[in-house]
């Protein structure tokens, strides 16, 4: 069994920041690449941003410069800094993570979080 929990979330004025944290726990061999999705009202989820592994980072354009990426494999935590916020950021945003759960899988399983509450007013 594998939980992924964010935090951080809330309320927050334009230009604002926010960081967000996710943190798995359960039954763990390894986590291979970690995301941060959201989905705003009425719209599709989306990839926000994306790191690997091996710390290759990946953002989405609408944040790309704004948003930051990164994770703590001995905590298995990944994080999100968001600085200068829009109101168009205002999203539920939601964690991911790729895992393999046990030493000889083949397979690795997408995991997602309950997702966090990101408001920011204009």
């Amino acid at each position: 069994q594998v939980q992924l929990v964010e935090s951080g979330g809330g309320l927050v004025q334009a230009g604002g920041s926010l960081r967000l944290s996710c943190a798995a726990s359960g039954t763990i061999f390894t986590i291979d690449a970690m995301a941060w999705y959201r989905q705003a009202p009425g719209k599709q989820r989306e990839l926000v941003a994306g790191i690997t592994s091996s710390v290759t980072t990946n953002y989405a354009d609408s944040v790309k410069g704004r948003f930051t990426i990164s994770r703590d494999n001995a905590k298995n935590t990944v994080y999100l800094q968001m600085n200068s916020l829009k109101p168009e950021d205002t999203a539920v945003y939601y964690c991911n993570a790729n895992i393999k759960q046990f030493m000889h899988s083949t397979v690795a399983y997408d995991y997602w979080g309950q997702g966090t509450q990101v408001t920011v007013s204009s």
